[in-house]
């Protein structure tokens, strides 16, 4: 019975679930053979007939009383109520199999050899459909101790109506005298077989609760990762920016639901344009809140108008404080001015950065200039880079998701080919570039998984 007790809540509800069905199924049994029963008492009536009658109404009523009580306090188990206590399982059993060994004696009356009166009663077979049903409490020691109790209750009845064991007496196997200690031991052969068949149906609806809490789990953590994706999502610009002289864009696209990626842009007091691109280590969760909390403290460190270099190193030493030993973020910005061609670029482990130069037809890459943010309380770097850009100019830049997405052989998209694709583009719109360019990566890898999140921002000189 120990067993009852150390199961999750969800198997206790299945438990109280079926002792519900196992009692309907007894009252449905119990109607059946007292209808039968006054049946024939009313075809073949007499006072006989008609006393034992009354005898099995009154006992049948009794059973019903404690059956309906049962089924009460296991309803308001399953309701949410307090758990059956353990000795209410025992008091159970003792009392259902006393009251079919009353039945046994209140039925055996009649001109029947008393010898036989033990076997030739149709009550006896009632213990081994109780012992059938025990199987739907789903715990194997409750079947035993049905089967043991079923032999007592029984073998008592049948003392009770005449029977002596004779144990050492020279009788045959079949002689009543043995039949009824070989009825008593199949009932308890039958406890223990009924066990074994609850333990099996057990671990089958124990796999089954398993599997269905497994699926709510996965669909809860589902909504939450939808749920997270759609804020990851709302942090990202939602139109371009309107700079004069510029036409900029920028998309992400995580690998999972959420993604360590963004990319950001933010209009300064002094009216100049930041943009940004981040890249957390990793992709999921994770990264995704380590990414939101990057993007609060660059539009914070930006916000009061620091130099580029001064800003970044406002970044990098509060990021150093969140992040654990192994994370970073690489971040790439650059400063723009309305009406100017100069841009002033720092990066801080992200790289390489690509530049597409018109007038030359020629592309430029650049390493960063710094460690990724995080690293150390200090950020390490070289000063930021400025630039005088000319109409058709334009500063690509991507995290690494885009060229090292391989095919199924193994080969990677490469820089080589993000080059081609945005030369071949040059003429159309920043963000008609980053989609022309990730059709070619989806062309290119010909159906393999997008392992890393994907970003790109573009600014192109106009």
């Amino acid at each position: 019975m120990g067993q009852l007790y150390s199961q999750s809540a969800a198997l206790q509800q299945a438990i109280m679930k079926s002792e519900r069905l196992r009692i309907r199924i007894v009252f449905a049994a119990i109607g059946a053979a007292f209808l039968v029963r006054t049946l024939r008492t009313a075809i073949h009536f007499n006072r006989e007939g008609f006393r034992v009658w009354v005898g099995t109404a009154l006992l049948i009523a009794l059973f019903v009383a404690y059956e309906f009580l049962r089924l009460r306090a296991v309803n308001r188990t399953i309701l949410g109520g307090p758990a059956l206590p353990r000795a209410t399982w025992i008091l159970n059993i003792v009392v259902e199999s006393s009251l079919l060994a009353f039945g046994l004696v209140l039925l055996s009356a009649g001109p029947v050899e008393q010898v036989y009166k033990p076997l030739a009663n149709p009550a006896v077979l009632v213990y081994f459909i109780f012992i059938l049903l025990s199987t739907l409490r789903l715990d194997p020691v409750t079947c035993r101790i049905w089967g043991i109790l079923a032999a007592v209750t029984y073998l008592v009845a049948a003392a009770y109506l005449g029977w002596r064991p004779m144990v050492f007496a020279p009788l045959s196997l079949e002689s009543p005298e043995r039949a009824v200690f070989s009825y008593a031991i199949t009932m308890i052969v039958a406890g223990f077989v009924a066990g074994a068949v609850a333990a099996e149906v057990r671990k089958q609806v124990e796999a089954a609760l398993r599997e269905a809490e497994a699926k709510r789990q996965i669909e809860r953590l589902e909504h939450d990762l939808d749920v997270a994706r759609s804020i990851q999502q709302s942090l990202l610009p939602a139109v371009p920016p309107s700079l004069e002289g510029f036409e900029i864009a920028g998309w992400n696209q995580p690998a999972d639901q959420t993604g360590g990626d963004y990319y950001d842009w933010q209009v300064l007091p002094d009216g100049k344009l930041i943009v940004a691109l981040a890249d957390v280590t990793g992709h999921g969760i994770g990264p995704a809140l380590l990414a939101a909390v990057c993007r609060a403290y660059a539009r914070a460190s930006f916000t009061f108008g620091r130099e580029l270099l001064t800003a970044m190193e406002h970044v990098n030493s509060a990021l150093s404080k969140d992040l654990q030993e192994g994370r970073f973020v690489t971040f790439v910005a650059a400063l723009c001015t309305a009406g100017s061609s100069r841009v002033e670029l720092l990066s801080a482990g992200h790289g390489p950065l690509f530049f597409y130069w018109l007038r030359d037809d020629r592309f430029e890459s650049m390493s960063a200039q710094g460690l990724p943010l995080g690293i150390a309380p200090d950020l390490i770097s070289e000063p930021p880079r400025v630039m005088d850009l000319l109409p058709g100019d334009m500063l690509v830049f991507t995290t690494d998701g885009f060229f090292e997405w391989a095919n199924a052989n193994g080969e990677e998209f490469g820089a080589k080919r993000l080059e081609d694709t945005i030369r071949a583009n040059k003429e159309k719109s920043p963000s008609e570039i980053i989609a022309t360019l990730y059709q070619a990566v989806i062309d290119f890898a010909g159906g393999t998984a997008q392992k890393d999140d994907l970003t790109a921002v573009v600014v192109k000189k106009t």
